[in-house]
């Protein structure tokens, strides 16, 4: 059967997917036929996700460099698989509760609730998966892997060949413990109140919105005063007054309630006299008005606002660091839904407390500081910002808000109206309107509140050592080398790791708690059982042992009347009047999916099992990944690997930015910019998508995708498809002819140049390939396969299809179809669908192009007599039609040429490929001759010039007209341009995308201008 006129996608691509599919075709060690590896894994998507521009522009590289290996013969693995994703999948999970009016999670506890959890992902979770071969991945989707694989629980549904992914992060989080890496401590989180969980610095979005900054005097103690000074830059003094406060400015007022200090700059010599004095919170019941310290810290910027700043270290990042410099307590003011808090003893005493404290009297450890209420009896329970409200109004009444003079109705002013007296100006509060950046759950949508709470963490400045030195060895390569650097500063300067998160879906820490000589005893076992033995060992024989929900169940299985006794070991335990039962309950708490996702390179190939993948595929070749989550997961995986296993989890990592809209924009609903993959492949195919990821793919690049050139490189796979067609026409292929070689000797000029040039083309893919450089070898393949094959070559081959001469069209027909293989073969990974349906219907196959054996052919095959023939039939070509096209010659015109100076060569050119040169360039002669007559242009090419004499056939003065024109209007838009960019103005205000794109454009117009001066250059020569 003949081709089809087209290459229906919608149709072939699902079909085509599924014979891969079908034959295993992806399978690790598929087309093995050398000892060499090649694995890759896969950034896991979420199990909640979809196919999104970022997902399509990564595994489209992962899956060019697994096909590539997998044709060269490589034992190829590229590793499936998604994350559980803790936060995202269970507010799917509670959405679709609340939707379906099934009982909420709390309703059904938490075994019920995580039953159903798994069913939502055996219904839900494989979608990403089933995109993901939409768009063509190669992946060994057998091996489908889950970071939950083998948690209690699980169904093994889409992953039952997976290894059991859930013991192996346990075991990482045991072994940890007992070396010392792990442990649990109080300190500063990103909370979100909404899911009541710490959250990590990429699950919060800072955006900018509407806020105000108010300003409130802090009172000295006992009524002191001190001299204020202010000084211009020269040192006069242009402000001094007695003042009996410190002011300070905050834009969260509820906050003041936990101050610990007031924190001025060193330098700052204003408020030098009260460095050391106390000083009084402006808010709270007045008979237990709280005193803290001013103390000097280098944080305090004294040149913003008053230059002094509140420190509440307990919700504020910055004033964290500052107050554990200082030794400042500090006092957690909110619940877990960003309430006020509600517990603890009376105001009256918190405050009679921190006052001693503050006066040094007292000191508190950060577990009594923490247990400290100082939320006031009528602001508890309150939601924090009806708290503000109530502590502005409250500051303000009392007379301790900064008050300023104005009219102005924003600020409580009132404007004179026309015909009333002059009055003075009404003394508002100073409050300022400003934006500022606020932080929000990218889930919850709620703004997250910096909170002091026991978590667990990785004590990170143990491991980050190897880490370090892995990259600075050279061991791991990160590209581009700003990735490097980017590297290293986040892990020369590393903080512990909070590795807990306050859900029920994910891997529950395994520690579990008994009764204590003062508090709760940890122990940290792989499971229940193992917990058992170990807390056995602290108490006598016989004890009977009660698995309980939590603390407070635990709490009330303990009965009154407790002794101490010696245990078995060291310390002490609580002995119990009667029988004894001891509680043991479980840390409720979770891993972060950034732990077990850490895990990812060995947790996916069967570690701690010495499996044959681990020894096969271990340690992986290349990680593809967006820049953003460098040091969330890439660096975390180094640390783990090297600390886990002690050997580097790859060799190269790959980092590449954000993919944007064609203007270079972020891509977001609400600027309505968003390109759906997924919408694409259903109108352009999936293989006009991957070209264009591949083409934009350069190391470090902006990358900005456009549908026209989607669809752009839809149409290069049409050429590709007609260009086979011709060949089908002309005997070159066939679906039932045997496959073609490369002719042993060939004879024609044209075929020895389109056999050099696939050889030439060859060489420079698979070192573009090597070397990542995606976007060389999909604009190389680009500019072989349509401007030298479809275009020339095709249009070639013609007069020798018809020769008289067969062996030449035989030679021909060998020829064309052995190139057009070679295009399929070298274009498969990046355009897989197209090529392989191409493969299927141009031979008789002994197995499918995903297979086919990648050529290693070199350039030895380049005929350099033929190259440099072709080269120059071509250029000449080129050059003509340019002249004709900037003149305005009318198209389908034949003209005259002469030439001038032509050597041997050129004359032999001339004459082998005449007929070729004249219907192609349109020309009607040749003529030789010793100098050109007025009224030519000329074409300069080699040592020769050929001369196109058009005074009588264009109107000169016309076409100089025109290009005149042109030129002046031109000259308005690059004015335009030139003038905005060099606006200082404009280059430090505007986005940098608006920038970039006046600068392309500028450079686009300054390339018009170019042609068109070039054009009455030419002219000129005409007369």
């Amino acid at each position: 059967m003949p081709m089809e006129k087209t290459f229906n996608a919608a149709e072939a691509e699902p079909r085509i997917s599924k014979q891969w599919q079908d034959q295993k075709a992806f399978a690790a060690g598929a087309n093995k036929s050398r000892d060499d590896s090649f694995c890759v894994m896969i950034p896991p998507p979420n199990v909640t996700g979809a196919l999104h521009v970022g997902h399509a522009f990564n595994n489209t590289l992962q899956d060019i460099l697994t096909r590539w290996h997998r044709m060269r013969g490589f034992d190829t693995l590229w590793q499936p698989g998604q994350d559980h994703a803790g936060i995202a999948t269970q507010l799917m999970v509670e959405k679709e509760l609340a939707k379906t009016q099934q009982p909420s999670r709390a309703e059904l506890g938490r075994e019920k609730f995580l039953e159903k959890v798994w069913e939502w992902k055996g219904q839900y979770g494989g979608t990403i998966v089933e995109q993901l071969k939409r768009l063509g991945c190669s992946c060994d989707w057998d091996r489908n892997a889950f970071t939950m694989a083998g948690a209690p629980g699980d169904p093994r549904i889409g992953h039952e060949n997976s290894p059991n992914f859930h013991d192996a992060v346990i075991k990482v989080f045991v072994d940890m413990y007992n070396k010392g890496l792990i442990y649990r401590g109080k300190r500063l989180v990103n909370w979100d109140p909404h899911f009541e969980t710490a959250i990590s610095d990429l699950e919060v979005e800072n955006i900018e919105v509407a806020g105000h900054m108010w300003h409130f005097k802090y009172p000295l103690a006992g009524g002191a005063t001190y001299t204020y000074v202010e000084k211009d830059e020269d040192g006069n003094i242009t402000l001094e007054e007695e003042r009996d406060y410190i002011s300070i400015a905050t834009t969260r007022p509820e906050t003041m309630l936990g101050d610990g200090a007031v924190a001025v700059h060193p330098s700052d010599e204003r408020y030098a006299p009260i460095v050391g004095k106390l000083c009084e919170i402006p808010v709270g019941p007045k008979e237990h008005r709280r005193l803290i310290p001013i103390i000097t810290d280098e944080y305090p910027d004294k040149d913003f606002g008053s230059g002094a700043v509140k420190i509440t270290g307990a919700h504020d990042f910055n004033d964290y660091q500052v107050a554990k410099r200082g030794g400042i307590p500090m006092y957690r003011l909110m619940d877990t839904r960003g309430a006020m808090r509600a517990d603890g003893g009376s105001y009256d005493e918190a405050a009679t407390l921190a006052g001693a404290v503050a006066r040094g009297e007292r000191t508190l450890s950060e577990a009594e500081a923490d247990a400290v209420n100082l939320v006031p009896e009528h602001l508890r329970g309150l939601d924090r910002f009806k708290a503000r409200d109530k502590v502005v109004a409250e500051i303000t009444a009392e007379g301790l808000a900064v008050m300023t003079t104005s009219d102005d109705p924003r600020l409580g002013g009132k404007k004179k109206k026309k015909g009333e007296e002059d009055s003075d100006p009404i003394q508002v509060p100073l409050v300022e309107a400003k934006p500022i950046m606020q932080p929000f759950g990218d889930r919850s949508k709620v703004v997250i509140e910096p909170m002091l709470t026991d978590q667990w963490y990785v004590d990170a400045e143990k491991v980050v050592g190897p880490a370090l030195d892995a990259v600075r060895g050279g061991d791991i390569k990160i590209m581009p080398e700003s990735g490097e650097k980017t590297y290293y500063h986040w892990l020369e300067n590393i903080e512990p790791w909070c590795i807990s998160r306050q859900l029920w879906w994910g891997h529950q820490i395994p520690v579990w708690y008994v009764p204590g000589e003062e508090d709760w005893y940890a122990i940290c076992a792989p499971n229940e059982e193992e917990a058992l033995k170990e807390a056995a060992l602290r108490f006598p024989d016989g004890t009977d042992f009660r698995i309980v929900a939590d603390a407070q169940a635990a709490a009330e299985v303990l009965k009154a009347d407790i002794a101490l006794m010696d245990t078995k070991d060291e310390g002490a335990i609580r002995q119990f009047e009667g029988p004894m039962v001891i509680p043991m309950f479980r840390d409720p708490d979770v891993l972060d999916t950034w732990f077990s996702s850490g895990l990812w390179p060995i947790g996916t190939l069967g570690w701690p099992e010495d499996t044959e993948e681990m020894q096969k595929y271990f340690s992986t070749d290349v990680l593809i990944t967006g820049f953003d989550i460098l040091f969330f997961w890439v660096a975390r995986m180094i640390m783990m690997q090297l600390a886990v296993v002690d050997e580097k989890p790859f060799h190269t990592v790959y980092l590449h930015q954000l993919v944007r809209d064609e203007k270079g924009k972020k891509m977001s609903k609400t600027t309505g910019n968003v390109i759906d993959p997924l919408e694409i492949i259903d109108e352009y195919g999936a293989d006009a998508l991957r070209f264009t990821n591949t083409a934009m793919a350069s190391i470090g690049g902006v990358l900005k995708l456009s549908k026209d050139r989607i669809a752009g490189y839809r149409n290069f796979g049409t050429k590709l498809w007609n260009a086979t067609r011709f060949a089908e026409m002309n005997g070159a292929v066939g679906a039932d002819m045997a496959p073609r070689a490369l002719p042993a000797n060939p004879q024609a000029t044209l075929n020895k140049w389109i056999i050099g040039e696939t050889a030439k083309v060859r060489e420079t893919v698979d070192l573009a390939l090597a070397e990542y450089r995606f976007n060389d070898a999909a604009l190389s393949l680009y500019a072989f396969v349509w401007g030298k094959v479809c275009d020339w070559y095709v249009e070639f081959s013609k007069p020798l299809f018809s020769s008289d001469d067969e062996a030449v069209a035989q030679e021909t027909r060998d020829t064309m179809a052995w190139v057009l293989d070679q295009c399929m073969i070298l274009l498969h990974p990046i355009m897989p669908f197209i090529t392989e349906e191409l493969w299927d219907n141009t031979a008789e196959r002994s197995k499918m192009l995903v297979h086919a054996d990648w050529p290693t052919y070199g350039t030895d095959l380049v005929d350099a007599e033929a190259e440099a023939e072709m080269s120059w039939v071509i250029a000449l070509i080129e050059g003509v039609r340019s002249a004709r096209a900037q003149m305005n010659v009318p198209a389908g015109l034949y003209v005259p040429m002469l030439g001038l100076g032509m050597g041997d060569n050129a004359k032999g050119a001339w004459e082998r490929n005449e007929t070729l040169i004249k219907r192609m360039a349109r020309i009607e002669s040749l003529e030789l001759v010793d100098a050109f007559p007025k009224g030519c242009i000329t074409i300069p090419l080699g040592d020769a010039s050929y001369g196109l004499p058009l005074a009588d056939i264009i109107d000169v003065d016309k076409e100089k007209a025109r290009l005149e024109k042109s030129l002046g209007k031109l000259a308005k838009e690059l004015g335009g341009l030139r003038g905005r960019l060099n606006n200082p103005k404009f280059a430090a205000s505007a986005p940098p995308e608006v920038v970039e794109e006046a600068q392309a454009n500028l450079a686009a117009r300054e390339e018009d201008e170019a042609k068109l001066k070039e054009a009455l250059a030419r002219l000129a020569e005409i007369g």
